[in-house]
This record gives C-alpha cells, structure tokens and sequence, in this order.
C-alpha cells in the first residue's frame, strides 16, 4: 500500500469532490477504499487544515486514555471515535487499544530516541566487591536502605494493581449494563 503525502490526500479530496468514485481514486493511488473513505470523513468533519505536513502528531495519555475509553466504556465505534479527535487513521486507536489490554488496562509511553547506555553489570560486580569489603555497620545500613527502596516499590505496585483491580470492574459493570439493553 502507498504512502499519502498531504498534496496527495488533498487531491483526493477534490478528485472526489469532482464526482470521482472511491474504488477509482482506490486504485488510482494503490490504497484501500476504507483508507479513502476515511479521509474523506476526517477532511468533511475537520477541514484540509487537519493534514498533518512533516512530523507525527504527538498524543498525551491522557488524551490516548480518554479516546480509549470512549470506545471501550461508552461503546462508540473505533472510526468515529478517531474522526472525532482528529486522528491520521483509524488503526492508531485500534492498535492503542490492543497495547491497553496486552498491558492490563494501563497506556504504556514509548520513550522517544535511544536508550541511554548504562553499565550495569560493571556497577553490579563493583557493589559486590565493595560489600565483601564492608563493615557490619555498613553492610546493615546497604542493606538497610535496599530494604526501604524495595518496600516502596512494592507499596506502588500493590497500589496500583489495586487500582487497575477497581478499573477492570468499573468496565466489566459497564458492559454488563450494555448487553442488560
């Protein structure tokens, strides 16, 4: 499938404006008819200003959360939902929402750019060698504060399983509400 640039989306929209039929501006730029369909609803209910020109648009989670939900909680279909908010195509949210259940309901970030490069097994074989060479006193203060670090780890994540707990029940109430109409 070809790669639309935004003159060629734009004239799609006037070809089609025009009379074209979708299937012939289909074949025409080697895209599927629902990829047609698609854009003509997002320039109708947006405007020509919604083609993005150069970078990806950005989506907070918070923003990604609420477009999930929406399909998910209140049942509204994936293709309105993205028309709505404006999105590129469809298939963001679909492939949003398959990263929100794989991930037990929580959005996971990409980071951007490259991972920062650490060194971990040298640290590792160093902390070891320096509590071979530790004091008692030091090695109960070591290992005291790896004792506080894990305990709030675990005070988090208990937190949050809690907390994604309570969610997946607020979703199953709501689709329980649904099938009852």
């Amino acid at each position: 499938m070809a790669k639309l640039t935004r003159d060629d989306k734009i004239e799609i929209y006037k070809k089609r404006k025009n009379g074209q039929t979708i299937p012939s501006l289909a074949n025409e730029y080697g895209v599927l008819t629902n990829n047609i369909k698609y854009l003509l609803r997002l320039i109708d209910e947006h405007g020509i200003e919604i083609l993005r020109d150069g970078k990806n648009k950005r989506y907070s989670k918070d923003m990604k959360e609420t477009m999930i939900l929406k399909v998910l909680v209140e049942g509204q279909s994936v293709t309105s939902t993205a028309i709505e908010y404006g999105l590129s195509s469809s298939g963001l949210l679909f492939n949003w929402i398959k990263s929100y259940k794989e991930n037990n309901y929580v959005i996971v970030e990409k980071k951007k750019g490259r991972k920062p490069h650490t060194m971990t097994k040298k640290k590792d074989k160093q902390t070891q060698l320096d509590y071979k060479s530790m004091s008692d006193a030091e090695k109960i203060k070591y290992l005291e504060s790896k004792n506080k670090s894990l305990e709030k780890s675990n005070l988090y994540l208990e937190a949050e399983a809690e907390y994604l707990k309570k969610l997946h029940a607020v979703i199953q109430a709501k689709k329980q509400q649904q099938k009852k109409r």
